[in-house]
């Protein structure tokens, strides 16, 4: 946008006896801000060739403990910003992880297996069962999840939760959908696979219905003209005289009806003033302003300084969606708002990887009333996904991912992808595969790979770095679950090895293979995650067996804390490459060179979407992630297909997932041409196989 020079938006006045207070520190403000934001969303063209802009001193030569990064604890944080969305989520993320572990522990006590399924009360009567705990938990919640919906309800949106049992008592929506339980009979209700189905069927239907009507209702209530053009004009300032500015002298019946009839208008605005009445075009006018004045104060609030504007623009030039917010904020301000209000339009803050909840990590249940931030939020499973798709679905010139599958067609397709699985090349088989260690000698048909060159051209070659899942489904003899059409009905032990089992081996030939290539001896760099990340140290030939005994295996399944701490190794190693902000951590330059990551997991990490939508801002960061699922689990190909989906609309993320009883060799030659870059023959890899003569354990 273009700013008045005085750095006062047009249509707040200037005159001494409309400014009091407040608005004489709005006015300071808006003049403070406008030398900072001059031209952020005037020439987006033309921001690409602009300087990065230093946001942090840092000591420039490397090699010395000093250039390690600050601990967030030690940075000093002052006026810190909020707005009632951060309130109301500060409030929610107090107790958010702990209704979220409480709900999946009544879940598993009465064996519900399908997350977006809650238990029902099997009595009217108050108990002190585990599903009568957990409703008033639910109760107690209320006041949390009306300050959640009202800060990011968009206006005219009705809020509702699903605490009544009742549709008679509550605006739910959701209401009338079809419960899979039966309730026919006496005792605990049963989970009916036709009526589940059906349910689902109903909610996905809701889901899209709702979608539409909500997204037409706030684009039908965006301003109708630009709020950044708006003039100090006033339509009841004008005068009343006719067209031609001269009374009509012909007729003095007529002077005489138009003197009354002025002095009657003129008295009507007195009275209009007298009690604050505004015409359409003065209250279309003062919420024109009132808008206006909101984001600016907002941008002014979150980035109040050049560093943190650069930053911010960097990211969303990384992102590809410089344009598009930029659109945003002159065609759709009432949204605009809305999403910055949220931090859409700015990188992750960097503390909120090592956080137990925060903003994105909110769970999104539409039939309970939990809302997202977008208009279409109906049908994601928490607010990271959600935003993942919207910025997705907002890249300048990028093809659209399109809406998300819903539940049941990423069942249909899961089942299309096992059904695809082919036998694996028989030129990879090898006797010291861990399944056949394990005495299991039938190898499980694989996916078809995906061939995909990741894109390494235009930064300086860097680090290789490992991040491997050590959470407890690791080490659990692997299960599989058994549906009945959409519904879990039990889990079933598969003959595979562990996961972690699999995992060693194919980590251990993708770092003989790497040593080879890159003639390293010293090895790699090694973290491991679950509920938390920790650095193991680095990984080579030598002490593979050593380190490897000291990875313990439990708990959760967490990742962004893992690429964190290795984003901090590598500005450690190149810190003049990169600047540091005290909210999004390092920042990196033109010159910072390529960190190429390799993802072992075992399933959808808690952060997963965290982990993918943070990814797309760094283009100097290469990924290949690696699935291993148990042979047929539909909840491994579902996690599958979305993976791959977002490798698709990356150049930098790659993705190889494999199945059951795996050919090692196979999969590390397929992981090997994503990370190094290049499509090289079978003859090449063998090559990169062999171990030196001297080489002993």
């Amino acid at each position: 946008m273009e700013l008045p020079q005085d750095g006062i938006p047009d249509g707040i006045t200037s005159s001494s006896e409309a400014i009091g207070g407040e608005d004489l520190m709005r006015r300071m403000m808006f003049e403070r801000f406008n030398q900072g934001m001059s031209g952020l969303f005037e020439d987006w063209a033309g921001r690409a060739s602009d300087p990065v802009s230093r946001m942090a001193s840092h000591r420039e030569n490397t090699g010395t403990e000093d250039d390690a990064p600050p601990t967030y604890d030690s940075l000093n944080m002052t006026q810190q910003h909020s707005n009632k969305v951060i309130e109301a989520a500060t409030i929610r993320s107090q107790d958010e992880k702990a209704m979220q572990s409480m709900l999946r522990k009544v879940q598993l006590k009465r064996r519900v297996y399908n997350s977006d399924i809650e238990p029902e009360h099997d009595s009217l009567v108050d108990c002190d069962c585990i599903i009568h705990q957990y409703m008033v938990r639910k109760f107690d919640r209320l006041g949390v999840q009306e300050m959640w919906s009202k800060a990011v309800a968009y206006p005219g949106e009705k809020v509702y939760h699903n605490c009544y049992q009742s549709p008679l008592l509550s605006n739910n929506p959701y209401g009338h959908v079809v419960s899979p339980y039966d309730s026919s009979g006496y005792g605990e209700p049963a989970l009916r696979s036709n009526d589940y189905t059906l349910s689902l069927q109903q909610t996905v239907q809701l889901n899209l219905s709702l979608n539409e009507q909500a997204q037409a209702a706030v684009d039908a209530k965006e301003p109708l003209s630009s709020i950044w053009e708006i003039g100090n004009s006033n339509s009841l300032a004008r005068g009343s005289s006719s067209s031609s500015g001269q009374p009509d002298d012909g007729n003095q019946s007529t002077s005489a009806a138009r003197d009354s009839e002025g002095h009657r208008r003129f008295q009507l605005r007195g009275l209009k003033k007298t009690f604050s009445i505004k015409s359409l075009d003065e209250r279309t006018s003062a919420r024109a302003r009132g808008l206006r004045d909101a984001i600016m104060a907002e941008e002014y609030g979150r980035w109040p300084d050049a560093g943190s504007q650069q930053a911010v623009r960097a990211y969303q030039e990384s992102i590809g969606m410089t344009q598009e917010v930029a659109k945003l904020r002159s065609k759709c301000p009432t949204q605009y708002l809305h999403l910055l209000r949220a931090g859409y339009f700015e990188p992750i803050p960097a503390e909120w990887a090592n956080l137990d909840s925060h903003p994105l990590m909110f769970r999104i249940d539409a039939p309970g009333g939990w809302r997202g931030i977008t208009p279409a939020w109906r049908g994601f499973k928490n607010t990271a996904e959600e935003r993942l798709y919207w910025v997705l679905n907002h890249r300048d010139g990028k093809n659209k991912i399109g809406v998300k599958p819903d539940s049941i067609s990423a069942m249909k397709m899961a089942r299309s992808r096992i059904a695809s699985a082919v036998e694996p090349p028989t030129a990879y088989y090898s006797d010291d595969d861990t399944c056949k260690l394990h005495h299991i000698f039938t190898y499980s048909k694989q996916p078809i790979p995906t061939i995909k060159i990741l894109n390494v051209q235009g930064h300086r070659t860097g680090s290789t770095v490992i991040l491997l899942d050590v959470s407890k489904s690791m080490d659990t003899p692997p299960i599989r679950p058994s549906y009945d059409q959409y519904l879990i009905t039990s889990h079933f032990r598969y003959a595979q090895p562990k996961t972690k089992d699999t995992s060693r081996a194919i980590v251990r030939r993708f770092i003989d293979a790497m040593t080879n290539h890159d003639n390293n001896p010293d090895g790699y760099p090694l973290f491991t995650f679950s509920t938390e990340a920790d650095f193991v140290g680095l990984i080579n030939r030598r002490n593979f067996q050593s380190t490897w005994s000291r990875i313990r295996f439990g708990g959760g399944t967490r990742v962004m804390a893992a690429l964190q701490k290795a984003k901090d190794l590598h500005f450690q190693q190149y810190p003049e490459s990169a600047t540091y902000h005290p909210i999004y951590g390092w920042q990196a330059g033109p010159r910072t060179p390529m960190l190429r990551l390799l993802l072992v997991l075992d399933g959808e990490a808690s952060d997963m979407h965290e982990f993918e939508l943070e990814l797309l801002s760094l283009p100097w960061i290469q990924v290949t992630i690696f699935l291993v699922g148990v042979d047929g689990s539909l909840h491994h190909h579902c996690h599958a297909n979305e993976l791959q989906r977002i490798s698709e609309t990356h150049s930098n993320i790659s993705f190889v997932d494999a199945q059951g009883n795996i050919p090692e060799r196979f999969v590390t030659h397929e992981l090997l041409k994503r990370h190094l870059g290049c499509n090289f023959s079978m003859r090449d890899f063998e090559e990169l196989e062999q171990l030196p003569p001297s080489y002993v354990e």
